[in-house]
């Protein structure tokens, strides 16, 4: 049987430069010259006696044998990273180091670590404040939680949640200036975790895009906008995930029943080579499990309660979550803005 199979440098080469399009961009992958890379990859196409790119192009483009051999290639590669993650890895126990967008990792995941750790008292986690994909190959990294479209390529993705989002202030900045109408806004500093685009979105769907607007203080993340609000310095954006338990202690309120959904998504990804580990896939189960049973409890105080509350329609459906696997994000298509869910009801009608 071994005798029938190409040499592996070959195959890594060709499956590198299929990859990233490019022989310069595997060479820096593998650590080796472009020369390197173009030997192997014409001893290969010797080996089959066939072309397996087309030449002459700026970009790598394979023949039809080239994209005939490209998947075996990659699932094998795949199979065996995998095998050397259980085999380095086996146990659930040790350092798992993860990365999550900070307003996540705030205000949803270190409230409910105590039952991870309840579940796997034998792992210890490093966590880090983060929303960078480029941070997802990263050989000091198990686990990435962020938010963003899901275009990221080279890695294991699985969308965790969309989000909808809704105005949240505090209670005492509300009794000192009310908002009894959207347009009161206009008084209210707002408070952006982006570049504006995200309120963008909800002003236009609140039909006010073109309304006057007082200060605005821009802020690298949604974290510190939504705990700039929580001290009363302004409006800011909540979303269905984040938001909840501070709606639930009363640090927060909603005052306007007008939620959009947002354009990008969690999402939770990792090197495809780590991702059967068991320390990793326990991590990333609990995840998904741990949101879905907040779906189904549905705390009387969560965010989607309270906006139901206030005259919206009760038969909504929480988010469900997706299939398992990867995601395949140069087929996916970018998300069109679902219509806005509920009416627009002031705080004292």
């Amino acid at each position: 049987m071994s005798a029938r199979l190409p040499p592996l440098n070959p195959l890594r080469a060709f499956e590198a430069a299929a990859r990233r399009g490019s022989v310069s961009a595997a060479a820096r992958e593998l650590n080796v010259t472009h020369g390197a890379i173009s030997h192997q990859i014409r001893a290969l196409e010797a080996t089959f006696d066939a072309p397996l790119f087309e030449r002459g192009g700026k970009r790598l483009k394979l023949t039809p044998q080239g994209a005939l051999l490209l998947p075996a290639v990659t699932n094998a590669f795949d199979s065996i990273a995998a095998a050397t993650a259980l085999m380095t890895r086996p146990t659930t126990s040790g350092a798992l180091r993860i990365s999550c967008v900070s307003a996540l990792l705030s205000h949803w995941m270190l409230p409910r670590l105590n039952e991870f750790s309840e579940q796997f008292p034998e792992i210890s986690l490093s966590l880090e404040a983060a929303n960078d994909p480029n941070r997802i190959r990263s050989p000091d990294l198990d686990v990435c939680v962020l938010y963003g479209d899901g275009q990221w390529s080279d890695c294991w993705i699985r969308r965790w949640s969309n989000l909808e989002l809704f105005p949240v202030v505090s209670p005492s900045l509300l009794n000192s200036r009310p908002l009894r109408s959207i347009r009161d806004l206009r008084d209210h500093t707002l408070l952006h975790g982006d570049d504006g685009r995200e309120w963008n979105t909800w002003l236009a769907a609140a039909d006010i895009l073109d309304m006057p607007r007082g200060r605005q203080h821009y802020m690298s993340d949604a974290r510190l906008s939504t705990e700039a609000a929580i001290h009363g310095q302004g409006v800011a954006l909540g979303d269905t995930i984040t938001a909840s338990h501070l709606l639930a202690r009363g640090e927060l309120t909603i005052p306007f029943d007008l939620a959009v959904p947002a354009q990008d998504a969690f999402y939770v990804a990792c090197r495809n080579e780590v991702r059967a580990a068991p320390i990793v896939k326990v991590f990333v189960d609990w995840l998904f499990a741990t949101l879905e049973n907040d779906r189904i409890a549905e705390p009387q105080a969560s965010a989607r309660h309270i906006l139901r509350g206030k005259g919206s329609r009760t038969g909504d459906a929480p988010p469900s979550l997706p299939d398992d696997g990867a995601a395949s994000p140069t087929k996916s298509k970018p998300r069109k803005s679902a219509p806005v869910r509920r009416k627009i009801a002031t705080q004292n009608s």
